[in-house]
């Protein structure tokens, strides 16, 4: 289906950027590296869905390899061994490197994964700031030391794990890989890292970013790959004692499943269905601005993307109304335009699950915008920002994430029945609540099942707190110190001060000796 009156950019020829390789490959133990056996994969770019590259596709013996790479980097280079504030400089230049190519990162961002240009380029610089942020906390870092007065002293020694399995998905792909690999680094571990496999190419770019601010080799590497291939090698390696992963929650099962043969440590953020809840005394203004940047920005493709909308009643037509006229409005079109507020649905394969989405969605609630492709763009992955009201709690598209422009929105009449929706999907991540009642906001904010909740907000990331969900959202927290805790073993020691006394388990004394 076609949407007339949707606002666009004009449809455009294919945008190449320059320098764009026809061929990526695996980066292992400092150099650039075919698959072992040669196998490859293509790579398209949104807007053609044209092949542009091929890719090395990741299999065991390439997992093996970069493992046994990282690993003998662990074991025997400076990386684990090097102070926090020798570290720090490192991660600083990685940061001045990032920044320095901020646009061309994000027109190779724009080109591989349909994100509007204008969205993408603060990716840049967010990917940079997580690189300070954790070269400042690993200088500041801290741990317990506690005293037994007379006794002992006892203190926390904090140690790198070792290998750490880095798999990341296709959504603001180098921003999302700098949130693992900054503090994974920074701890002194070396890394694997498995990038999506719709979005490979800003990954290929760290190698260079890395070598170039001094990281030594063997510390990063890159594997590209399918998931069932190179990702469960990953996972199920008996070298890599820890995997953090984001992804969609099925994925996220499966790892948990293969990695109980190791023991490994889990960091898993999945998937999302967050609420944004709308009470009748909330400024109404600022949570339209809110719901529709929290759906629509990055296309949809976002993991805590407010998708449930449940309004108030007294208000609930009004915001529908409001809400529909500006979703229509949206500008959609070519990625790399800056007029463009949507662009491109990453692959043809996601384009399909979304479509199928809206279509289900046509029998499950009354259709107040979009629907389906704009009219003006027969090619490419695009669709136009649909709005669905009167959707009800046991709907699809009020349960399944979807993952593209697409909303439902539901009536309520009293706080606990707003709650009980909000409540009322297998997911947990995050949760938008817009009321002026203090009390209230606070009260539901506690109630709610989510990892992260955003009062009369946008999705505002503030570094130093947890990111992660609860239910079938994820497994862990990230984030600040829930990072430096997830990335190193803690270790007790315990000094004993002063004489020992140690009850002598098996020690004769001299009087019942001699009475022998």
């Amino acid at each position: 289906m076609t949407i007339p009156g949707a606002q666009t950019t004009a449809a455009t020829a294919r945008h190449i950027p320059d320098g764009v390789p026809s061929s990526l490959q695996h980066y292992i133990g400092g150099e650039f590296v075919d698959s072992v056996g040669g196998a490859t994969f293509d790579v398209l770019d949104p807007v053609s869905n044209t092949t542009y590259a091929t890719a090395a596709a990741g299999q065991r013996e390439d997992v093996d390899r970069a493992v046994a790479a990282a690993r003998e980097a662990f074991t025997n280079g400076p990386w684990p061994r090097m102070k926090p504030r020798e570290r720090a400089r490192v991660l600083n230049r990685i940061a001045d490197a990032v920044e320095a190519q901020e646009a061309r990162l994000a027109e190779l961002e724009t080109f591989d994964t349909g994100l509007p240009i204008t969205q993408a380029k603060g990716q840049a610089l967010r990917a940079a700031e997580n690189f300070r942020f954790f070269a400042d906390l690993i200088v500041a870092q801290f741990d317990d030391a506690m005293k037994v007065p007379g006794s002992q002293i006892n203190y926390v020694n904090r140690k790198p794990i070792g290998v750490a399995g880095l798999i990341t998905p296709w959504n603001t792909p180098f921003m999302l890989e700098s949130w693992k690999l900054a503090p994974a680094l920074a701890t002194g571990n070396t890394v694997v890292l498995k990038p999506a496999e719709f979005t490979p190419l800003s990954a290929s770019l760290w190698a260079q970013i890395f070598k170039d601010a001094g990281l030594p080799d063997g510390v990063f590497n890159l594997v590209n790959g399918l998931g069932e291939e190179a990702g469960d090698a990953l996972v199920k390696h008996p070298d890599v004692p820890l995997i953090s992963f984001t992804g969609e929650t099925t994925t996220g099962q499966t790892i948990f499943r293969n990695a109980a043969a190791h023991l490994k440590g889990l960091s898993m953020e999945l998937g999302g269905k967050s609420p944004c809840i709308v009470f009748a005394d909330a400024d109404l203004d600022a949570a339209i601005d809110s719901a529709l940047f929290g759906v629509f920005s990055l296309n949809g493709e976002r993991c805590t993307a407010g998708s449930r909308i449940l309004v108030e009643r007294p208000v609930y037509e009004e915001f529908c109304q409001k809400y529909a006229a500006r979703a229509r409005t949206i500008v959609v079109g070519d990625p790399h335009d800056p007029k463009t507020e949507v662009g491109a649905l990453v692959h043809p394969e996601h384009y399909a699950k979304v479509a199928s989405y809206v279509e289900i969605g046509k029998t499950e609630g009354r259709l107040l915008a979009g629907g389906g492709r704009p009219e003006h763009l027969p090619e490419g992955n695009y669709i136009a920002p649909t709005v669905f009201a009167d959707v009800s709690p046991d709907a699809r598209i009020f349960q399944e994430e979807i993952f593209g422009p697409v909303v439902a929105i539901t009536p309520f009449d009293t706080d606990a029945e707003a709650l009980e929706l909000a409540n009322n999907t297998r997911y947990g991540l995050a949760a938008y609540v817009w009321t002026s009642d203090l009390t209230r906001a606070h009260t539901f904010s506690q109630d709610v099942e989510a990892g992260m909740v955003w009062l009369n907000s946008h999705n505002v990331r503030d570094l130093r707190t947890p990111f992660g969900g609860v239910k079938a959202s994820g497994l862990g927290h990230e984030g600040g110190y829930r990072s430096i805790d997830f990335y190193t073993d803690q270790q007790a020691v315990h000094i004993t001060l002063g004489a020992v006394h140690t009850p002598q388990f098996g020690r004769i004394d001299d009087s019942a000796a001699n009475e022998g």
